[in-house]
């Protein structure tokens, strides 16, 4: 996958100073992790200290590129493209992501919190109903290993960005957004979500079958609120990871 584009470059946020958190040098310790295996707990270590960072994953699919290129030809497929991002990267921005690639008719950007994720999810397909732009979007949360180049983040790699990738291309429609178990859990954490706005579905993936929620948007109508829980409604600790969390 290409990374965020120089031409685009200047709509992505720059992060604090690297840690020497390169493509390089995660390829380098994974070929020393392959020759020294007396090694794997300390290089494992090291990896985790320099590379990981916890995130909310956002995944933005548009809906129709492949048949717009069809049906116009691709010049007019991927000003359609440029439109989109031109509207949406700022807009990222402004609610504190960080886009770290654009590839065709994809954003990936990294939140953080899932809060702010699923906001934005909405405000975008709010954006784009007038503009006759349709997305998908798939959103996962946890540790990522971060990839940074030039001041930027330019890749991520971890279970959540594969999850949340297909969501956001595999199985959310035109106008739909999925959260991962992991992303729901973390949401429901601190904000009770609303029950008749989230459907759980089960998704095959490979040889597993994973819990996906999907989130019922409804343009202009009402959406998730995010309000504060008292402790004694909903303690993190009283949440068992080997559970899903249901909405109330």
């Amino acid at each position: 996958m290409s990374s965020l584009p120089r031409s685009l470059s200047h709509l992505s946020q720059p992060i604090q100073a690297s840690r020497g958190n390169t493509e390089a040098e995660l390829e380098r310790l994974l070929l020393e992790r392959l020759d020294h295996p007396e090694r794997i707990q300390n290089i494992d270590a090291i990896l985790r200290d320099q590379f990981f960072e916890t995130y909310a994953v956002l995944v933005l699919d548009s809906s129709g590129f492949s048949l717009s290129a069809q049906r116009e030809g691709i010049i007019a497929a991927l000003t359609q493209v440029s439109r989109m991002r031109r509207l949406l990267v700022p807009l990222f921005q402004r609610y504190g992501g960080k886009v770290f690639k654009l590839e065709v008719d994809n954003i990936y950007a990294v939140f953080p919190t899932v809060e702010q994720a699923l906001q934005i999810s909405q405000d975008v397909l709010d954006c784009l109903l007038s503009e006759n732009i349709h997305v998908s979007i798939g959103i996962g949360y946890g540790d990522l290993i971060m990839i940074s180049e030039g001041g930027h983040y330019s890749n991520v790699y971890g279970k959540e960005m594969n999850l949340a990738s297909k969501l956001g291309e595999d199985l959310a429609k035109a106008d739909e957004i999925f959260l991962t178990d992991e992303a729901f859990r973390q949401l429901a954490r601190a904000h009770l979500p609303q029950a008749d706005l989230w459907t759980m579905v089960e998704v095959p993936i490979s040889k597993l079958v994973i819990k996906a929620h999907q989130y019922c948007y409804r343009p202009n109508g009402n959406k998730q609120t995010f309000y504060k829980l008292d402790s004694s409604e909903l303690k993190p600790n009283e949440l068992n990871p080997n559970e899903q969390v249901e909405a109330d």
